[in-house]
């Protein structure tokens, strides 16, 4: 049967749509090496590179999202949505899938309507605590609903729920190499504390200008940091720390391997998107989270306080980063007991197996009699 198998998955945007769609692709995969998987995303998004470079094939929609401040624009969003939903009509009439995973983000909108009015079973996956607009309006048309908090019966159908977890980059939780050698493998001293500082792949201002801020803090500290900047923010970052002689940071612009950083650190700083939440929870990362205020309907900040009420993460927000964060990540990375704490919380919220579990009622979903 798996010869014949044929799932379409869409979505993306970001690396936490990205990730997790790639990682039920690869578990599918796993189960049924002969099945054809295509992708469908949204032109212009980052997943029209991520998605060739894990070894899959794409189709792009020229879908985008709504301008809030400028009405006049969403004439030519209304057109973009028109024609992304008969492109999709096609795809699906070519590729003939035999069910469809959305992931959230742009593109999975127009695909699993046009999937569930042909007939095709679909699966939804909400990475977050609070639902994306798109995945609130395809509930209703989807079968299964695989979700990665408790209480998701506020935005779904408590009979179409899974709680499944978020699915992970598999090369998280592969790693072998020690502490010692991740440390040394940045440069640094593994008789030191270690603070990883991480805003997403393209970076955080507000972490960033936290950083800039306590340097002379940091060096005096004892403690040692990896402080990804992200690109955009790189090169300025460079010049503004040039000729301060930083023996006790090391900066860089992105980080390949993120395995061995998170096995280095004793602390993160970080975001609070959901796919990065949940690679903390599964590592048992200690983690400050910040979340970033510029996301819809506030989702990071319902993330993070789902780990903070748990004992599990510890939070400073946005505005107060500046003044707050710096301060409480080197009181709080030389404080063993309380750092035993949070590795124990967050173990508490892992979801194992998160791909696997999806690609199941995937496959279920795609090979039932009709």
């Amino acid at each position: 049967m798996d010869k014949d198998l044929r799932i379409i998955i869409s979505g993306g945007g970001t690396g936490g749509h990205i990730f997790p769609a790639i990682s039920i692709a690869n578990a599918i995969k796993e189960k049924c090496p002969k099945a054809s998987i295509l992708f469908v995303g949204a032109l212009g998004r980052m997943e029209m590179q991520r998605v060739p470079a894990a070894g899959y094939e794409i189709v792009g929609l020229p879908i985008c999202g709504f301008d809030r401040k400028n009405l006049l624009k969403n004439v030519k969003v209304l057109y973009k949505i028109w024609k992304s939903q008969r492109m999709a009509k096609k795809i699906i009439k070519d590729f003939k899938p035999m069910a469809a995973v959305g992931v959230g983000g742009y593109a999975s909108g127009p695909t699993l309507n046009k999937c569930a009015a042909m007939g095709i079973p679909c699966l939804i996956q909400e990475q977050n605590s609070y639902a994306g607009v798109t995945n609130k309006l395809l509930a209703k048309k989807a079968e299964k609903i695989c979700v990665a908090y408790h209480g998701m019966e506020r935005f779904f159908p408590a009979e179409k729920i899974i709680l499944t977890g978020n699915p992970v980059r598999q090369a998280l939780l592969n790693t072998t190499i020690s502490r010692e050698e991740a440390i040394k493998s940045f440069g640094l001293d593994p008789e030191k504390k270690t603070i990883l500082v991480v805003g997403g792949s393209l970076g955080a201002r507000t972490v960033n200008q936290s950083m800039l801020k306590h340097l002379d803090e940091i060096e005096a500290s004892g403690a040692q940091v990896i402080w990804q900047t992200g690109k955009y923010y790189h090169a300025d970052i460079l010049q503004q720390t040039e000729g301060k002689n930083l023996k006790n940071v090391k900066i860089l612009d992105f980080i390949s391997d993120m395995g061995a950083a998170y096995k280095a650190a004793d602390l993160v700083i970080s975001r609070a998107g959901a796919s990065s939440i949940s690679e903390f929870c599964l590592l048992g990362t200690p983690v400050i989270l910040v979340p970033s205020p510029n996301v819809a309907e506030d989702h990071q900040t319902k993330n993070a306080m789902a780990l903070v009420e748990k004992g599990a993460a510890l939070y400073v927000k946005d505005a107060e980063a500046e003044e707050k964060l710096v301060g409480l990540a080197l009181e709080t990375v030389k404080d063993d007991n309380k750092l035993a704490d949070l590795n124990k919380n967050i173990l508490k919220l892992a979801l194992p197996n998160s791909a696997e579990i999806i690609a199941d009622e995937v496959i279920k979903l795609a090979i039932r009699e009709k």
